[in-house]
C-alpha cells in the first residue's frame, strides 16, 4: 500500500494519480508487495530535513527515508520518500518537462533509495537501473 500526504499548499497535486503511479514503479522494481509513503512538502521543510538528518543546510528535490521497523512489526514496509514540490516545479521547468512528470521521477528515484539503491556508490547501477524504468513507466 501507498500512501500519500500532501504538507504542502503552493501547488495542487493528485494524491490518487501519484499513488497509482508508487504502485506502479514498487511492482516494476520488483517490490510490489512492500509499503511506502510519499510525502510531499515545501522547499523550506525539505530544507530542514535535509539539514537535521544529513548535515546539509540547504533544499533538495528528493529525500529517502528507510523504513526500521521494531521486532514486532512485519518488515513490509519500506520506508518514506519525501519530495519538495517547490523544488520539482523548478526542475520541471528547467528540463522542459511537465511537473506531474518530475515528480514521478523523483518519486522512483526515492523508491530506488529505498530498496537499497545508492548512486553514490554503486558505480551507475542506480542510474542504469532508473533509465530502464523510467522507458518501462513511461515517465
Amino acid at each position: 500500500m501507498i500512501e500519500v500526504i500532501n504538507r504542502q499548499r503552493k501547488r495542487r497535486i493528485s494524491a490518487a494519480r501519484m499513488r497509482e503511479f508508487a504502485q506502479c514503479a514498487l511492482t516494476a522494481i520488483d517490490v510490489g508487495d512492500r509499503d511506502a509513503a510519499v510525502v510531499f512538502v515545501s522547499d523550506a521543510a525539505i530544507r530542514r530535513l535535509n539539514r537535521d538528518f544529513r548535515g546539509r543546510d540547504r533544499a533538495t528535490d528528493v529525500l529517502s527515508f528507510p523504513a526500521q521497523p521494531e521486532p514486532f512489526e512485519g518488515k513490509s514496509q519500506l520506508g518514506e520518500v519525501v519530495v519538495s514540490i517547490e523544488r520539482a516545479a523548478a526542475q520541471a521547468k528547467a528540463n522542459r518537462l511537465s511537473l506531474t512528470n518530475e515528480i514521478q521521477q523523483l518519486i522512483l528515484h526515492g523508491l530506488l533509495h529505498l530498496c537499497g539503491y545508492d548512486h553514490e556508490t554503486d558505480n551507475g547501477e542506480m542510474n542504469r537501473l532508473e533509465l530502464k524504468l523510467r522507458k518501462k513507466l513511461r515517465i
